[in-house]
């Protein structure tokens, strides 16, 4: 059996909590759904799960694969919050993360960054098609897991390398954080505002270069899907996403993929180390993204 073959049981639980989630059940409601005790799903969902006949229970009632539920081949995430809930978790184990984010990653991002994300992912939500609220809530919902991912990152401090995209850049500081594109010309501005104190913050980061840190700006065409390699004790995992937190945010629609499997590991390593290696980094990327401000930022 391959590494990337190797079923952990602690990885399972792990990924029914995050299509839990993700299906915006509560523990009671799925619970009450699969006729077991709430004390057997806190069990499964720690990986103490010992009958095939309880998985095959629980990917039905949340509509994944068996395959996917026990992270074989291919893992497929069909919500953000199930994402970034895996995200989270997958945060939780390793020691570097390499990560292709627009416009930047946000586990690198300020608080002042979170204050105003529930706000723009709501305004991203098209009127009249959330009548019962369903999406506004799991806005909320998504949030309270993004902030526990940065405040673990802060936390546990794993080596981190940040690619980003110039061009996303351009776009984030001409039009500011926004959910569409039809808001009034003072939250506009107050949006691009916000952007540039945001770069401002990267930049800083760029020049006071912290322990462990590292941030290359890549001026060359980048994937149009992002992803984030997690380097763990035993193993690397892989996550493709179409999910978006910037400008227009996305995270109602698409298809993440989570995988090991040496060949989609080996081309994107290979995808990383060459932007990395053709990026600019330290005073380079720092002066570079200060004429970026100069040029495109709205005046302070």
């Amino acid at each position: 059996m391959t590494q990337e073959d190797t079923i952990r049981f602690s990885d399972i639980g792990a990924r029914l909590r995050a299509y839990r989630l993700g299906k915006g059940l509560t523990p009671d409601a799925l619970a009450e759904k699969l006729g077991i005790s709430r004390a057997a799903l806190y069990r499964a969902e720690k990986g103490e799960i010992r009958k095939i006949e309880m998985l095959n229970s629980i990917a039905d009632e949340l509509g994944v694969s068996l395959p996917s539920l026990l992270g074989v081949g291919v893992e497929y995430v069909s919500t953000a919050i199930g994402f970034f809930e895996r995200m989270r978790q997958m945060e939780d184990e390793c020691q570097q993360i390499i990560g292709l984010f627009g416009p930047m990653s946000y586990l690198l991002t300020s608080d002042a960054y979170d204050d105003i994300l529930k706000e723009v992912l709501s305004e991203s939500i098209p009127e009249g098609t959330d009548p019962d609220g369903e999406a506004a809530e799991a806005v909320g919902r998504l949030v309270n897991i993004l902030r526990a991912r940065k405040e673990a990152f802060r936390l546990r401090r794993p080596l981190i390398v940040s690619l980003i995209s110039s061009a996303d850049l351009e776009r984030f500081l001409l039009h500011g954080l926004i959910g569409r594109h039809d808001l009034p010309a003072a939250t506009v501005d107050c949006r691009r505002l916000m952007a540039r104190r945001e770069t401002e913050y990267l930049l800083a980061m760029l020049r006071e270069q912290p322990i462990g840190i590292q941030i290359g700006i890549v001026r060359e065409p980048v994937p149009a899907t992002s992803f984030q390699i997690f380097r763990q004790t035993s193993r690397s995992v892989l996550a493709i996403s179409p999910f978006r937190l910037g400008e227009q945010p996305n995270v109602r629609l698409g298809v993440a993929l989570i995988t090991s499997a040496t060949e989609a590991m080996t081309l994107h390593e290979t995808i990383a180390e060459r932007l990395w290696g053709n990026a600019l980094k330290g005073a380079d990327a720092a002066a570079y993204l200060e004429a970026l401000i100069d040029k495109y930022a709205i005046a302070p």
